[in-house]
């Protein structure tokens, strides 16, 4: 298994981690993902650890919480093998604090995660979104004080703007506050978004990706063709916008696919399998949170290690999922030599 640096820490991290979102299936939204129960999510952590892979991502409200209970029995007597990230912000209650990043909701938050994942410590720990109705001053000092505490070793972020993140970072170094090592984003071969501004602003700050839903909500899994009905299990089938994901041009996602297909019968690879070692070579990635409902998608996903596309084959990739530019990216690209693209 191959690990990469974390941001600008000393921290390694293993180059994919299974995510959670699949255990416990409570709510409509989340049994649209999975409901993998203690014993399916043991089996699926073992099939990780055999293969190398030894962080598991969840949220506080994957599932009402269960998301982080079931990692933590299935981890249970083996902590120290283990590298767990988790996430807050988002709201978990009906109370009027029970959402953001102030003071009072981290602190609570965090000491409710290490009960439920049962624990003394987090290894990542990441901001789910932005509050902009918290001063960062406040999320950063709190955020440096549990880090302190022992309760956190690192910290970042999820889902921030370009100007969100360097705020906090700039706050952080102003103060002598620990800083954002990771920013947990959406980035798959059709949703390239993340190149424009995020990915500079990780080179340039020392700020790794995290790769979250890079299937692009299961549009890459290879079952999304021209002329050929939705799986019955798609999630693009839910009545739930937020479960689609952003909209996506029919065609522009037939244009990719038709592109993976003629690598796959290049490399002899899955359509998902190199989606996901694509993401592997582009830069700032440290990891990519790969989903897995049953134990045969888990194996699957495995398949995306071990191998390199060519550079021939990520150019012929990389040119199916071009889109034109937001300004000013499209201006900038007119004055490399002062402002070279990252990729």
């Amino acid at each position: 298994m191959e690990f990469r640096q974390l941001g600008a820490s000393g921290f390694r991290v293993p180059v994919f981690s299974l995510g959670t979102g699949t255990f416990g299936g409570k709510g409509e939204f989340f049994k649209s993902w999975g409901d993998n129960d203690v014993k399916e999510a043991t089996r699926l952590v073992d099939i990780c650890l055999e293969a190398g892979i030894n962080m598991f991502d969840s949220a506080d409200i994957y599932s009402g919480g269960a998301a982080e209970e079931i990692l933590g029995a299935a981890i249970r007597g083996r902590r120290d093998q283990v590298i767990i990230s988790t996430k807050a912000t988002f709201r978990h209650g009906q109370g009027p604090n029970d959402v953001g990043s102030s003071r009072f909701n981290l602190v609570r938050a965090v000491d409710k995660a290490l009960t439920r994942l049962g624990t003394d410590y987090i290894d990542i720990f990441q901001l789910h979104g932005y509050d902009a109705l918290t001063p960062v001053e406040e999320t950063l000092q709190t955020l440096d004080d549990l880090v302190r505490a022992g309760k956190l070793r690192y910290t970042g972020v999820s889902n921030f703007s370009g100007w969100h993140l360097m705020k906090s970072l700039a706050a952080s170094d102003r103060h002598g506050w620990n800083r954002h090592v990771a920013h947990q984003a959406y980035y798959s071969l059709i949703g390239r978004d993340y190149e424009w501004e995020l990915m500079p602003l990780g080179i340039e700050q020392k700020v790794s990706a995290i790769v979250w839903s890079p299937l692009g909500w299961g549009r890459l899994t290879g079952k999304i063709r021209r002329g050929q009905a939705l799986p019955e299990t798609s999630r693009l089938r839910s009545q739930l916008s937020v479960d689609k994901g952003p909209q996506v041009a029919d065609e522009y996602v037939y244009k990719v696919v038709d592109a993976l297909d003629e690598v796959a019968k290049e490399t002899g690879k899955t359509v998902p399998q190199i989606s996901l070692n694509w993401l592997l070579q582009r830069p700032t990635v440290a990891n990519v949170i790969i989903g897995a409902r049953n134990e045969q998608q888990l194996k699957q996903n495995l398949g995306a290690l071990d191998w390199n596309l060519t550079p021939e084959q990520v150019k012929k990739l990389d040119e199916a999922s071009a889109t034109p530019l937001a300004y000013p990216y499209w201006h900038q690209r007119d004055f490399t030599e002062r402002n070279p693209p990252p990729v």
